[in-house]
């Protein structure tokens, strides 16, 4: 049994939240904040990444059934569940392995399809960083700047770094994440289906979902709606925060 590491926060139906790639479940903090004043919320880190186990297999279906495992340490029959990015692919796995599990299914700017190989620069860049001559995050922000322009997308990977012994390690497994990427960026790959309510939620400036997706969408999830947030781009849960707080309540209320 893989038990994840998990914050849980807040009382009434259960709510599972479920970061993207590079992520941790403080990525979601801002939408379990005002969700636990009305669920009973359960934040979890994806293996090889935050203060969960680490393990050379990213495999959907096996990260889908690390969610399982939390679920049932934590004696949660049934349950919502909410993922971005990579998240919301494995919150998609385990509700249609599991169908008896889940009561509603909100997917964050994704969809169950397979993607190119673009995160190669990020992994090279952090793969690159020395950590034995970073004293701070400015100075490995320094290093990662050379593969990576953008300032906002270097301020989230960084904050994989953290003190251990007075040392900056990397909470992440680089090294297992970037083996398994081939698996990571892999589509649904059975034929399943979900009959329950489902929602996908697309950042208007964000071309993770596009009308592309929209047969294989309906035929894995034929009960499922799509709510376009004007203005955000894939990190829109943290850009249009109250908007999509309000998107993901509206529907769990229906």
């Amino acid at each position: 049994m893989a038990m994840l590491n998990y914050q849980q926060s807040g009382t009434g139906e259960n709510l599972v939240l479920i970061h993207g790639l590079f992520g941790s479940l403080e990525n979601l903090n801002m939408v379990a904040k005002v969700l636990s004043q009305f669920y009973c919320v359960t934040n979890v880190d994806v293996r090889n990444h935050g203060f969960s186990f680490h393990e050379n297999n990213m495999e959907y279906t096996d990260l889908a059934q690390d969610v399982i495992d939390t679920l049932d340490h934590l004696n949660i029959d049934s349950t919502y569940i909410l993922g971005h990015s990579m998240g919301g692919k494995i919150a998609m796995q385990v509700a249609l392995d599991f169908p008896e599990r889940i009561n509603k299914l909100i997917v964050a700017d994704i969809s169950p399809v397979q993607y190119p190989q673009h995160h190669n620069q990020i992994i090279a860049g952090l793969q690159s960083i020395d950590l034995s001559k970073v004293a701070n995050r400015k100075q490995a922000d320094e290093q990662l700047s050379h593969y990576v322009e953008d300032v906002g997308v270097r301020q989230f990977l960084l904050r994989n770094l953290h003190k251990v012994d007075d040392k900056l390690v990397f909470k992440c497994n680089l090294e297992f994440i970037a083996h398994c990427y081939p698996q990571i960026i892999k589509g649904y790959q059975q034929d399943n289906t979900f009959l329950k309510p489902t929602l996908f939620i697309k950042g208007g400036n964000s071309d993770y979902i596009t009308a592309e997706h929209r047969s294989i969408i309906s035929q894995l999830f034929p009960h499922s709606k799509a709510k376009i947030i004007q203005g955000a781009g894939h990190w829109l849960h943290a850009e249009k925060t109250v908007v999509f707080n309000n998107t993901v309540k509206t529907f769990l209320t229906q």
